[in-house]
């Protein structure tokens, strides 16, 4: 039967206030006007919603508030209208029409209440699916499943959105009265399925990993311990559920979740046997406090005997392998406990032991020789050649001990000279060329990380400048092309996220005001400026300056483009490249210049000759060359710390807020460089401070000043005196500096002082790294860096068990010199006069272990009083030790 022109009539009058809701942003009025379409009408509406979409998308900039109105509206009316599953998940997904945690489901849902219960579920299925989508669309997922039917979907965004339902409702309830989260979780029919799953996810879910103190109302793994008393949750599958993703290790925060469910499900001693294998497994990879609690649990087990000798000796190879002497310690008396039930056991449970015998701790070393030393009368001549031949790996301190012991089984030291190993002396590589077409090129810009490297950084831009010159409207076509460039006419967008290529690639296009680029290019740090805005300003000036000169005849090319990875230049290079300006008929960019002249590298054999060669160009660009190659120390700097000897009263000050750096007054660059260099000539105040900038950006800084090391270290000495009270990544500018060129001085030596004691793991481990480096090219001055990590582990700022770690670390490379020379020059100052340091025995143990395998003689001030002390302690017997060792 057709349909009648009045019905024809009264649709297309439908579709048009259809349209007209959507356009004004009326959301609430869309499901009811989707009631009298049928499906001719709604995919007649659809491509007008689609159309609409793209069109709002430029709205964003000028009418924000109208835009988000229309894409709420979009988001229902799309869902009404889409036919199909895959189609309709696909709209109710898209990135700018999903809403916030769900905002507009319960219209979207009611666009919806025709569609059979298939439809419903696939949707449902396909968004959940999707994570990201996942987590802000719970609600609708959840209305579609409940309409539907269907199973509910374990997935980790869905688990997310569920989750996060039931923590604004905990935070309501601070305020008023309300249904606990057990209750909530007692009446959601859909919690037996999400909460194992939840209990399986790589990332728990932020409220899942309060603490009780935290938030005892809303504390989930109690909640789930009284559900599974109550059995509205299966108590072996939480428990198997909470194992396997301990088992599988991870995050601290992202294990607490399912460790605090099982502490709190209490699990017999039964279902434990049942999963001594996932037990043992956890002994081995997971974060300690997973470890020690499977090996408490372990221990337990074995004192009922419930735990056999192949997997106790499992266990203890697994955790005699990790670092935490805790665990080893404990491990250690577990095996002793069991030998002594035991003694048949020896054969199995001692190999495992001797492993400690290569441990770095000495102290772990010798407990475990006496262990094996009690019960090796038990084990066979098979086992004993085995222990004899690991006990080679005994620090020199111990091997008297096991000769006596193993006697002639014992292998006999080789009596080769003790010979230090340093790393290679790091070259620097050259840098390629810049991409030779315009589609190279935009691959290079657009790579992934491109900004994060300096050399691939500096060979993009240098391309991209290259080819404006010789054919601006190419490049100008590609870029528009590659890129999403509809925010670049604003300056916000540069001042709030600073895209250093995009504000380049903005002025090629001309999508920027000329007199707003030239403020940026002329601005000067202010007098009180910290390092990391002047640094970076420095690197901003440059950019600025290509994006007003990028496609003309003025910037051909840059001169401060690195020839070597560390950012340096070699000085010929440099000279053919004015001299190529000089032809052209093109004077030099201000910043360009500038940076170039930092870059150059002027300890090399060609210093000299491209000196003569600068000057013999006849160019003010070429004189100023000439002049910087010949000048001994064009830029300095000076560290001092506040509350050494200036001033007592400020020790309680954190380091960080007592540093001070003076750079030394250079006429040249203040007169001659552009405003955003003229700080290196000593116009700022000495150094704030305060930073409240994040530390980001570090790996740009070497690049800026890589034949000026001095300088360069005492940049950052205050950044990274901000890492032994916060645990930010402060060092990363050190591998730059370390394989930068130029002077070795106190800058150099406290900076490395402290980022050896830096809060952070990784941070210490780059400090190590820069340490070894620089002993390896010889520029290492170990006695200033041990003097300065003297006094700051003395007055508190460095502690000594960051100390002892960075040592250790360093000195297992097979540097045991080297360390021993930095820790040899700290120690006078920590073990003379006054109470000994706290923690200062796990340094002396590091500095034993290193005179004993180095050899090294001599004394120590201070060291005798320490070792002639009374008692047991670590400080005492360590200290003894070392004495006896330079002896």
């Amino acid at each position: 039967m057709g349909t009648t022109k009045a019905e024809g009539e009264g649709q297309s009058v439908g579709i048009e206030k259809l349209i007209e809701a959507v356009r004004g942003g009326r959301a609430d009025e869309v499901p009811a006007l989707l009631e009298g379409l049928g499906a001719t009408e709604r995919a007649a509406v659809l491509a007008e919603l689609k159309s609409l979409r793209t069109e709002v998308r430029s709205w964003e900039a000028k009418r924000p508030r109208e835009a988000a109105d229309v894409r709420s509206a979009l988001y229902v009316a799309g869902a009404g209208c889409h036919p199909g599953a895959s189609a309709a998940a696909t709209w109710l997904g898209g990135r700018e029409l999903a809403p916030w945690r769900s905002e507009g489901s319960a219209l979207a849902l009611r666009a919806v209440t025709d569609r059979s219960p298939e439809w419903l579920a696939d949707v449902a299925g396909r968004l959940a699916s999707r994570p990201a989508v996942a987590e802000h669309s719970y609600e609708l997922i959840r209305g579609l499943v409940e309409r539907s039917g269907c199973a509910v979907p374990t997935t980790d965004g869905y688990v997310l959105g569920w989750a996060w339902q039931f923590r604004e409702g905990s935070r309501w309830r601070r305020s008023f009265e309300g249904p606990t989260l057990l209750e909530r979780l007692r009446e959601d029919p859909q919690t037996p399925a999400l909460v194992i799953h939840a209990l399986s996810m790589a990332e728990s879910p932020e409220g899942l990993t309060w603490t009780l103190t935290e938030a005892p109302h809303a504390h989930w793994p109690t909640a789930v311990a009284a559900l599974v008393g109550e059995g509205v949750l299966d108590r072996a599958a939480v428990l198997d559920a909470a194992v396997s993703r301990l088992l599988r290790g991870g995050r601290p925060r992202d294990l607490r979740f399912p460790l605090d469910v099982l502490r709190l499900v209490e699990p017999t001693a039964a279902e434990f046997r049942e999963r001594i294998p996932d037990l043992v497994g956890m002994t081995a990879d997971t974060p300690s406090p997973i470890a020690g609690y499977a090996q408490e649990v372990l221990a337990e087990l074995a004192e009922e005997g419930a735990l056999s000798t192949a997997a106790l000796a499992e266990m203890t190879s697994a955790v005699l392998f990790r670092t935490e002497k805790k665990l080893v310690r404990a491990q250690l008396t577990l095996v002793g406990k069991a030998l002594a039930r035991d003694p048949g056991a020896a054969d199995e449970l001692l190999p495992p032991v001797a492993e400690v015998f290569g441990n770095e701790d000495t102290d772990l070393q010798g407990r475990a020789l006496k262990l094996v030393a009690r019960h090796l009368s038990a084990v066979d001549d098979s086992v004993r050649r085995e222990l004899a031949a690991q006990a080679g790996l005994l620090s020199p301190g111990h091997r008297p001990a096991a000769a006596a012991l193993f006697g002639e089984a014992l292998e006999e030291e080789t009596g080769f000279p003790y010979e230090e190993i340093l790393p290679p002396v790091p070259e620097a590589q050259p840098v390629g060329p810049p991409a030779s077409t315009v589609e190279e090129l935009v691959e290079d810009m657009l790579a992934k990380g491109v900004s994060d490297d300096p050399v691939r950084f500096e060979r993009a831009l240098d391309g991209v400048v290259r080819h404006a010159h010789r054919d601006r409207e190419a490049v100008a076509r590609a870029v528009r092309e590659a890129f999403t460039i509809a925010s670049w006419q604003e300056p916000y967008h540069f001042f709030y996220d600073f895209r250093a290529l995009h504000a380049v690639l903005a002025g090629l296009l001309g999508l920027l005001e000329p007199s707003w680029i030239e403020d940026r290019r002329a601005r000067e740090p202010e007098g009180a400026t910290c390092f990391h805005e002047a640094l970076t300003g420095i690197r901003d000036a440059r950019l600025w300056e290509a994006a007003a000169l990028i496609g003309t005849g003025a910037l051909p090319f840059l001169l401060a483009a690195p020839t070597v990875s560390t950012g340096g230049i070699d000085p010929l290079v440099l000279v053919e490249r004015l001299r190529a300006y000089r032809d052209a008929g093109v004077e030099p960019a201000p910043a360009d210049l500038a940076q170039a002249l930092l870059r150059v590298l002027r300890t090399g054999p060609d210093a000299g000759r491209a000196e003569e060669e600068a000057s013999a160009l006849g160019t003010v660009a070429g004189r100023r060359l000439g002049a910087w190659l010949r000048a001994d120390e064009p830029l300095a700097a000076t560290v001092r710390f506040l509350g050494r000897e200036e001033d007592r009263t400020l020790e309680r000050w954190f380091v960080f807020q007592r540093v001070e750096v003076e750079l030394a007054d250079r006429a040249v660059v203040r007169e001659e460089f552009p405003p955003a260099f003229r700080w290196l000539g000593g116009t700022l105040e000495t150094a704030p401070r305060r930073c409240y900038h994040w530390v980001t950006g570090g790996e740009h800084w070497a690049p800026i000043l890589p034949a000026d090391r001095e300088v360069l270290a005492a940049c950052f000495v205050p950044s990274v005196a901000r890492g032994g009270s916060s645990r930010q990544a402060t060092t990363e500018p050190l591998t730059g500096m370390a394989e930068a060129e130029g002077r070795v001085g106190r800058a150099v030596a406290v900076s490395l002082a402290l980022a050896l004691g830096a809060g952070d793991a990784d941070d210490r481990l780059r400090a190590v790294d820069a340490l070894l480096v620089l002993a390896s090219r010889g520029d290492l001055d170990a006695r200033q860096v041990g003097e300065e990590l003297g006094w700051l582990v003395a007055e508190g700022s460095v502690k000594p068990n960051r100390l002892a770690d960075a040592a250790r670390t360093a000195a297992a490379t097979g540097a045991y010199a080297t360390v021993w020379a930095v820790l040899g020059a700290a120690l006078p100052a920590l073990l003379g006069g006054g109470k000994p340091v706290r923690g200062l025995g796990d340094v002396l143990a590091v500095a034993a272990d290193c005179v004993e395998r180095c050899g090294a003689r001599g004394e120590v001030p201070g060291l005798d009083g320490v070792a002639s002390g009374k008692g047991s302690t670590q400080l005492v017997v360590q200290a003894r030790r070392l004495r006896d060792a330079l002896g």
